[in-house]
């Protein structure tokens, strides 16, 4: 949170993660700690969706085969 807070509207952050953007706040505990961090990383955002394609499911299957 206190890197959010030193980051926000000053810096750019980047945000790497296989969860969907719907199941964030759920992850984060639901409470106000994740309210408040959800808060910062929503606004002023640029979404970059990279597809459903999952990579370890993908070469698993090849390695199995």
């Amino acid at each position: 949170m206190e890197l959010l807070e030193r980051r926000y509207d000053q810096a750019s952050t980047v945000f790497c993660t296989q969860y969907a953007q719907k199941d964030w706040h759920q992850r984060l505990g639901s409470g106000v700690h994740a309210d408040a961090i959800m808060d910062r990383i929503v606004n002023n955002t640029i979404w970059v969706e990279t597809g459903g394609h999952n990579m370890r499911e993908h070469t698993a299957g090849q390695i199995t085969a």
